[in-house]
């Protein structure tokens, strides 16, 4: 059988430009505030630089929990990180920041394995509804970025 995996790849339009964005994504102090399924966060290192090191517990509206941590392989402002996930979920994982029109097209993309017993169990009789809590913490997160990075600019909250 094949390694429980949850990937993703999206794209996402905001009203912001890339520096704007990355200015944004720096403002970690406020992401449990931004995201419900966020606790025990913290970012170790000074930042979004390479080397930097992001953890924290990931309780998406299933009943399990995830502790994570991304290490960032490379940084270029404002445009690029690529990382490193580790923990309960292990896999590469990158965000590109690319100008345009109006704004900034937020393109994202993962492939993490379960590493939980459990979760590694559930993916394989009930993969469907695993998806369904990661595709719901993606929207959440999008949907939050949006909302609080864009008000905070004064553009569009859609």
């Amino acid at each position: 059988m094949p390694a429980p995996r949850i990937e993703h790849r999206g794209s996402y339009r905001f009203a912001l430009d890339p520096e704007a964005m990355w200015q944004a994504i720096e403002r970690s102090e406020l992401f449990e505030r931004w995201w419900w399924w966020l606790g025990e966060f913290r970012l170790e290192g000074g930042g979004l630089v390479t080397g930097a090191v992001l953890r924290g517990l990931v309780s998406p509206p299933v009943p399990y929990r995830m502790r994570v941590t991304v290490r960032l392989d490379r940084c270029d402002r404002p445009h690029r990180i690529d990382a490193t996930v580790g923990g309960d979920l292990v896999g590469p994982a990158r965000l590109r920041l690319d100008r345009a029109d109006n704004g900034t097209d937020a393109q994202v993309e993962w492939s993490l394995e379960m590493m939980q017993r459990p979760m590694r169990l559930a993916a394989r009789v009930a993969y469907p509804l695993l998806r369904w809590g990661h595709d719901r913490v993606v929207d959440a997160t999008v949907a939050g970025f949006r909302r609080h990075v864009e008000q905070a600019a004064g553009g569009p909250s859609g």
